[in-house]
């Protein structure tokens, strides 16, 4: 019972859907999410002769205020989804005490965008991800002016961007089949990882 009392004080009533799963459909300026596979939002994409799953930002905001605006986060967030061209299905925000901060995250049909704050220290650490068509990046301006944050630092990841290289390198060490089995002294070829570079500080 006590289990039940935690999970409905989180939201997450087991007995009735939570409204952190129902859909946001009252912001009519963000898209609203298809069910027909033609409009499926998180499919790979190539750009520059890479192809990968999407653009995933980590975003740091020094020096921001409003970090504990629950309203305010919400409405930025959905300018972020609105601004990227991206499909919002719903949002959910934790507000914690005693210091304020909030985490939470929207959900998209192309992923997500998440967000920790720490009032206190006037820091926000938010995850930007996107498959698709959509672009993430023109969520920064809208972070750094809602939040007034004095410095923004983003790095970027190309989530996926080492799917078709693993795929060739697995099949490379394969051999036709050949009747009972293996061939004699055969064995599965190791699958390498690319080798990732640090990102810059």
């Amino acid at each position: 019972m006590a289990y039940n009392d935690t999970l409905f004080q989180l939201g997450m009533d087991l007995t009735r859907s939570s409204t952190a799963q129902e859909e946001d459909l009252s912001d009519k300026s963000a898209h609203i999410a298809h069910k027909n596979e033609e409009d499926r939002k998180d499919f790979f994409i190539e750009r520059d002769g890479v192809k990968f799953a999407g653009t995933h930002l980590i975003i740091d905001l020094f020096g921001a205020r409003r970090l504990d605006d629950l309203k305010h986060i919400e409405r930025t967030l959905k300018r972020c989804v609105e601004v990227s061209g991206a499909t919002l299905l719903h949002i959910h925000l934790h507000h914690f005490t005693p210091n304020g901060g909030v985490s939470g995250v929207a959900v998209l049909s192309e992923s997500h965008i998440s967000i920790h704050s720490w009032p206190e220290a006037d820091y926000a650490a938010l995850d930007v991800f996107m498959c698709g068509e959509s672009q993430p990046h023109l969520s920064i301006p809208v972070l750094k002016e809602a939040f007034g944050a004095s410095d923004v630092v983003v790095k970027e990841h190309l989530r996926g961007e080492e799917l078709e290289q693993l795929k060739w390198q697995a099949a490379a060490g394969r051999k036709a089949p050949v009747a009972g089995g293996q061939l004699k002294g055969q064995q599965d070829a190791p699958v390498r990882l690319p080798k990732r570079e640090k990102a810059a500080a």
